[in-house]
């Protein structure tokens, strides 16, 4: 047995690769810039984790999916395989322990967002950090021609200037033959590899129904389909009131949206995983990172923005790879309604220098100013202050972010953390000097651990609860 077999046994318990992964393996083994195209479900982090794992060093996962980011660094450290992750959420201090422990430690995975890549802290330990392979996360975002392009992503070019002799793995679930061209390109590949698999996923059984009683269809189906599944809605709303029509025709569902709080949404996702709840009835914030085997079905209640997505969305289903079913209901009213989206997703130029100038006036930025500053920013205050219409000022904004004016950093489920700098003996002197603090500070050691040596996260409402006062006080 191979090492790449010994380590995949080891740590995945699997006896086996998928079709094409220890193709790529052994292409990222022998030092070659590869391009890997892989469906949805195909396993594209054991082609890069494998690797790195059968090397001296750290393996650099540039992803733009905080979520996904968080999923896989609590996976490797749940096999205790040592990783961090790097994103929007951190502090300068943070990024800067991870970073030493990545120089002095044994961490075999340093995850990060394309916008922290060009920090400069990143660049000045990156010196000092033994790379052995950049692995490149959803790579279409690179291209101005992919359907997700993150301005951010162009960063990357800078690292094979610092690292010339480590390879690149770019992976992709969808990519024209002009995304293609476009990443290899702006990764500066050394030369054209491109290593690809059939998308045609033989188990998936694709539906496309018009009607207009979708709820009446979806109870049909669902009491003669076994395991469990996904129902894709546009808006937070519906996902609930769906969710109990499921509800009230005795099948077990529940709802699921980026406005929830982050216990409620781990919460209502453990469930679904774990087989309490059948039915997960969710926006498109629900499924990046998650990677249950034995999804049914996913079913798209209305029409998506894009086939990337749509393509995306339906490849949850059938991952073990058994029999499953991806279905999308339409009427003549979701036509219109998908047309009228086309109009608000694409504004008009003179709209767009509207939002510029309104943003502008709203975070109170000088003309000439701005440049490399940061600032907080809540769309839904913005667009009530300007009487903007809120899905047109966002489309706006990226149409801005594409063309390098401005760059919008996703900062999601980042609860507070706190980090002793000092020594206990120092501490000790600090409460002694200032009985007001003294309570406050005990109660931190004694609801949390390893406080002098990292940063902790901590819950106010846990600690206001505890110490009988308000959670702002």
């Amino acid at each position: 047995m191979d090492i790449y077999h010994q380590i995949l046994t080891k740590y995945w318990g699997f006896p086996n690769f998928r079709p094409l992964q220890e193709d790529i393996i052994n292409s990222v083994a022998r030092g070659n810039d590869t391009l890997a195209l892989l469906p949805t479900g195909g396993g594209k982090s054991i082609t890069f984790q494998v690797p790195a794992l059968s090397l001296d060093g750290v393996c650099l996962v540039i992803t733009p999916l905080i979520a996904l980011m968080k999923d896989q660094v609590d996976k490797l450290n749940s096999l205790n395989i040592k990783a961090f992750a790097i994103h929007s959420g951190c502090s300068y201090d943070e990024i800067k322990i991870i970073l030493d422990k990545c120089i002095y430690s044994d961490i075999k995975f340093l995850y990060i967002s394309p916008e922290r890549i060009r920090s400069e802290i990143f660049i000045e330990k990156l010196k000092n950090i033994n790379i052995n392979l950049i692995a490149v996360d959803e790579a279409h975002c690179i291209s101005q021609w992919g359907y997700d392009f993150r301005p951010a992503y162009l960063h990357i070019a800078r690292l094979r200037e610092d690292l010339p002799d480590v390879p690149v793995l770019a992976l992709t679930a969808t990519a024209t033959p002009k995304v293609i061209t476009d990443i290899q390109d702006k990764l500066k590949f050394r030369k054209s590899n491109i290593l690809q698999t059939s998308f045609e996923r033989k188990n998936l059984v694709y539906l496309v129904r018009k009607l207009e009683d979708k709820n009446q269809y979806i109870i049909n189906i669902l009491s003669k389909i076994k395991g469990s599944g996904i129902i894709y809605v546009r808006n937070r709303k519906k996902t609930r009131e769906i969710a109990q029509t499921l509800v009230k025709n005795n099948i077990r569902a529940n709802y699921y949206h980026g406005g929830l709080d982050s216990d409620t949404r781990m919460e209502r996702q453990n469930e679904w995983m774990n087989g309490k709840v059948k039915v997960m009835v969710a926006t498109n914030a629900f499924g990046m990172g998650i990677d249950k085997p034995d999804v049914r079905f996913v079913i798209h209640y209305d029409i998506p923005d894009s086939i990337e997505e749509y393509f995306q969305e339906a490849g949850r289903a059938g991952r073990d790879p058994k029999k499953a079913y991806a279905v999308l209901l339409y009427s003549n009213i979701d036509v219109s309604q998908a047309e009228q989206r086309i109009k608000r997703n694409f504004p008009e130029i003179e709209y767009i220098k509207k939002v510029y100038q309104a943003l502008c006036n709203y975070l109170k930025i000088p003309l000439g100013g701005g440049k490399g500053i940061t600032y907080d920013f809540r769309i839904s205050d913005f667009v009530s202050e300007y009487n903007l219409q809120i899905i047109q000022a966002f489309n706006s904004i990226k149409f801005l972010e594409k063309d390098d004016y401005l760059e919008l950093v996703d900062e999601i489920d980042n609860p507070s953390r706190i980090h002793f700098i000092v020594n206990r003996d120092d501490l000790y002197k600090f409460q002694v000097a200032n009985a007001s603090f003294d309570g406050f500070i005990k109660l931190l050691l004694r609801s949390f651990t390893g406080l002098f040596t990292d940063y902790v996260k901590i819950d106010e409402n846990t600690l206001a609860k505890r110490a009988n006062i308000k959670r702002d006080q």
